[in-house]
């Protein structure tokens, strides 16, 4: 199974950059987005009906803002849109798809970096969502969490970690909190489980400021975190790069199940 997950900073822009002819070129089985930016009346009908695959969305009340969808093969069996939690939800961060035993999210936490109030909001969003990872993990479903999670981990997830210590997405309260993702709860980092040493090939998102792309200044802070058991399955990931489709590249992880 091909798991994939990518930011698409606008799926209307991404439309215009050949996403929805790279879809079946790539073949996904599953394919979860972030920053969809998109209200229902301005949705095409290749929006609505990706090539060869069901979809669903989530959209943010406020126009051209955030918002989150699930693409795939085979209609999903539930799905459940939002966390139960208003401020979050009316934001459109959160939709996730049921197929039999697993459990797929697209996932969108908020970005601090515009203002203190917005990282005060991040942080009450990762104190609720780690509430809510601890009570799937004791669920023994298969779970996968895909998504833009606005944090890079380490020094290996960031180009220029010594000069962005003090900015949002590498504060050290925010890669804690990261490690106790992956630590006390229990949950697994798929990409870095395959490739414990890899760096700069890993970047997912990079600044359309300077020549950030073209310098791969690159920051890991999309990911796919699975229950350890769904960890174990996944057999190869990579970032695709060979059509720049958004400031984020899209992760994909194959599983063998």
């Amino acid at each position: 199974m091909r798991i994939v997950s990518l930011n698409v900073n606008g799926i209307r822009s991404a439309d215009r950059k050949g996403f929805f002819d790279w879809i079946p070129e790539h073949n996904p089985d599953i394919l979860c987005l972030q920053e969809t930016r998109v209200q229902d009346h301005q949705m095409t009908d290749v929006m609505r009906t990706p090539p060869g695959m069901h979809a669903i969305y989530h959209h943010a009340e406020k126009p051209g803002y955030s918002g989150v969808a699930i693409y795939s093969k085979v209609k999903p069996d539930k799905v459940t849109l939002g966390l139960g939690w208003e401020e979050f939800d009316r934001e459109g961060r959160f939709l996730q798809a049921d197929f039999g035993r697993l459990s797929v999210v697209s996932l969108y936490l908020p970005s601090g970096s515009a203002k203190e109030e917005r990282q005060a909001f991040k942080y009450v969003c990762m104190d609720r969502f780690a509430e809510w990872l601890e009570e799937k993990r004791a669920s023994k479903r298969n779970v996968v969490v895909c998504g833009d999670w606005n944090i890079a981990h380490t020094n290996k997830d960031i180009k220029n970690w010594r000069g962005n210590q003090k900015q949002s997405g590498f504060l050290p309260e925010e890669r804690a909190w990261m490690t106790k993702v992956f630590g006390e709860l229990g949950w697994s980092d798929a990409y870095r489980n395959l490739y414990p040493d890899a760096e700069g090939e890993g970047y997912t998102w990079w600044s359309n400021r300077g020549q950030a792309y073209a310098n791969n200044t690159g920051w890991r802070i999309d990911y796919q975190v699975c229950t350890p058991g769904m960890a174990k399955k996944a057999t190869s990931s990579s970032v695709y790069k060979d059509l720049r489709l958004s400031d984020h590249a899209p992760l994909t992880v194959d599983y063998d199940l």
